[in-house]
């Protein structure tokens, strides 16, 4: 939640910080680090964009999809809690796409876009131009 090569850390406290603001808010941890790869392959993956392949050219060559994770996870503890729709902090279509599949509806997307850094800027836009984040 820290690294310097993606923006997670900042979308993190970014999002803590405007449930806060806002006076509620819930948020998931799933346990899907790297896209779902888990730390050791995305330490693997870290090598290969040091070698100048992108995040996504990393993982095919790692053997996995562009984003391993699975988000219907998430939409099954909000089902659990009571939720049936969310205002969803998130810039991966992906992630509306699957909650709204699994039963959730997505009343709103409200854009985090922070974290930009020199360290992150290739990963940042490879995530805009080959998996459709919206940045």
């Amino acid at each position: 939640m820290g690294s310097l090569k993606c923006d997670c850390g900042p979308q993190l406290r970014a999002a803590l910080a405007q449930m806060g603001a806002e006076g509620a808010g819930v948020l998931l941890y799933l346990n899907q680090e790297g896209r779902g790869i888990g730390l050791a392959n995305k330490m693997r993956a870290y090598s290969l964009q040091d070698q100048g392949f992108d995040t996504v050219e990393a993982n095919h060559r790692l053997g996995f999809e562009d984003d391993e994770r699975d988000f219907r996870l998430g939409a099954d503890i909000l089902k659990s809690l009571g939720f049936s729709a969310v205002r969803l902090l998130t810039n991966n279509p992906a992630k509306i796409e699957m909650m709204e599949k699994a039963g959730i509806s997505v009343t709103e997307r409200v854009s985090l876009k922070v974290g930009k850094t020199a360290h992150n800027r290739a990963y940042l836009a490879t995530k805009a131009a080959k998996s459709g984040h919206l940045l």
